[in-house]
């Protein structure tokens, strides 16, 4: 384990904590791309970021927790223990190159669906998805790509969308989910034998990077145009999983 190995890893962790704490959503969508490209298992990226995320989710989520859509939550919470088995599953049983292509394909799905969800929802005029009923696949959805990617609130950002949420409701019952499925995916990790003594490490050393990053995203949150930056940052999204579906030279 190199110093350069620790730098780089503590870089892409303090990426995805700015974007989490920025916007609510997004540590994993940057962190586990980027990780993806450094010599480290991915089962260590895995619970690398799930441990981070759950410290992000811990800082972030009181300042919103009175616009929580508390019935939703519940049933995410449900249906997100049902799915984590099954990601558990797939990371276990999936070669390497299956997870990291497919993660790069959603990358790329997500980007774009991302650039677009703006005229989208100017297009729906009324809130979709009204039946409770909806709630539970994306629950569970969350909890299969919680388990192997740590992508747990991706499916919650495509159902507020659909249901049109105000921005506190949005932001407070995603970071309240985040908490919630953060604690369910990170010990899902625990029992499926992701944890390892590496990964610790680099959580130990990247936790005053996800620290300082929460901090300076509550900051940044507030003084910079999130519409333009967001836009940037899918771009960056979409190029990342681009440059996930080419073969590396490290497995």
């Amino acid at each position: 384990m190199s110093i350069t190995l620790i730098v780089l890893v503590v870089v892409a962790v303090f990426v995805g904590a700015l974007m989490r704490s920025m916007f609510g959503f997004g540590e994993a969508i940057v962190s586990m791309p980027l990780l993806a490209l450094l010599p480290i298992p991915l089962q260590t990226s895995v619970s690398l970021i799930g441990l981070a995320g759950l410290t992000v989710a811990l800082l972030t989520v009181f300042s919103g927790w009175r616009h929580v859509e508390r019935p939703v939550l519940i049933r995410l919470a449900i249906s997100t223990v049902i799915g984590i088995p099954a990601g558990l599953v797939l990371l276990h049983v999936a070669p390497a190159i299956v997870i990291t292509s497919g993660l790069g394909i959603f990358l790329i799905v997500f980007g774009c669906y991302s650039l677009i969800k703006k005229a989208l929802s100017r297009a729906i005029e009324r809130p979709l998805l009204n039946h409770r009923g909806w709630v539970l696949p994306f629950g569970f959805a969350s909890g299969v790509l919680g388990s192997a990617y740590n992508f747990n609130g991706v499916p919650v950002v495509v159902y507020g969308t659909l249901r049109r949420w105000n921005p506190d409701r949005f932001r407070g019952t995603l970071q309240a989910h985040f908490l919630i499925s953060g604690v369910l995916v990170v010990a899902g990790h625990a029992l499926g034998g992701l944890w390892t003594f590496e990964s610790f490490i680099f959580y130990a050393y990247s936790l005053p990077a996800i620290l300082i990053a929460t901090a300076l995203g509550v900051f940044l949150n507030k003084r910079i145009p999130a519409a333009k930056f967001e836009r940037y940052l899918f771009i960056i999204i979409i190029s990342l999983g681009i440059l996930l579906l080419f073969p590396r030279g490290t497995s």
